[in-house]
């Protein structure tokens, strides 16, 4: 354009917006990419099948069990708008659910109070992940589980932080697990009424440590969760004792079998 040529905008006239910069996001907005299936179909490309995806719900909660699933999608038949459980509604959900149990090959294990007691929220955790695992119709030759720790299972295996907000499979099994432990909490609202299991599920929030604190603990709490030792301490003192880990057992074993030698 020449200097001191000015263009007029007629009434009526559209503008080219096109070669304007694209707006930027809100400050304080994150864009939020849902989960793909591309990690799954890049195997499937290189002739790898079955391939799984499995997550876990209720890590965090004072009472039930922890919840794992483990989910192969059919590639022709994945419903739509799968995402990680946290990002849905408890009605969309609930659809999902159904969607994908309809069309896909899944499984779904347990790791109960007293076996989370006994081992430790994260080994009880991934116990599960592998039961599931083991529990599907057909072996998976390669599996994707959400956070830091790889799981013992025959095939390949991936672990993905924040693998369910990124890999499909993991997404479908993040909402069979919580939908599944979702209802199994209100099932045991019923057999122990007062808790609150069918609205909080089990977590911490206060309504839950109120009813702890006026009730004690129940038979589907966890013993070792500071909460309900407190809950504990008060209502039953003589039953709390001192837990000693698994090292200085056996430590306290070898010197006394030293000492008798």
């Amino acid at each position: 354009m020449r200097r001191g040529v000015r263009f007029r905008t007629i009434p009526g006239m559209i503008r080219d917006k096109s070669s304007k910069k694209p707006a930027k996001p809100a400050k304080g907005v994150i864009a939020v990419t849902p989960p793909s299936f591309r990690r799954e179909r890049a195997l499937i490309k290189r002739g790898v099948w079955p391939v799984a995806g499995c997550d876990e719900a209720g890590r965090g909660p004072l009472a039930g069990p922890v919840v794992a699933a483990a989910v192969v999608l059919d590639p022709k038949r994945i419903p739509k708008g799968i995402d990680d459980s946290k990002r849905l509604s408890a009605e969309r959900r609930e659809e999902l659910f159904e969607e994908i149990c309809a069309t896909a090959s899944f499984a779904v294990a347990f790791a109960s109070p007293a076996r989370i007691d006994r081992d430790n929220i994260l080994r009880a955790s991934l116990w599960a992940l592998t039961r599931a695992v083991q529990a599907l119709p057909e072996t998976p030759q390669h599996v994707f589980v959400d956070g830091r720790d790889r799981i013992d299972v025959s095939g390949a295996c991936d672990a993905v932080i924040g693998g369910d907000g990124i890999v499909m499979s993991i997404a479908a099994a993040s909402i069979i697990a919580k939908v599944t432990r979702d209802r199994l909490m209100c099932a045991l609202a019923l057999d122990c009424p007062g808790y609150g299991f069918e609205t909080h599920k089990g977590y911490a929030v206060p309504e839950h440590r109120e009813a702890l604190d006026r009730l004690g603990p129940s038979i589907h709490h966890r013993r070792f969760f500071a909460p309900v030792v407190a809950a504990r301490e008060k209502h039953s003192p003589e039953t709390v004792v001192v837990a000693r880990d698994l090292f200085t057992v056996e430590t306290q074993i070898v010197s006394e079998v030293s000492a008798s030698l």
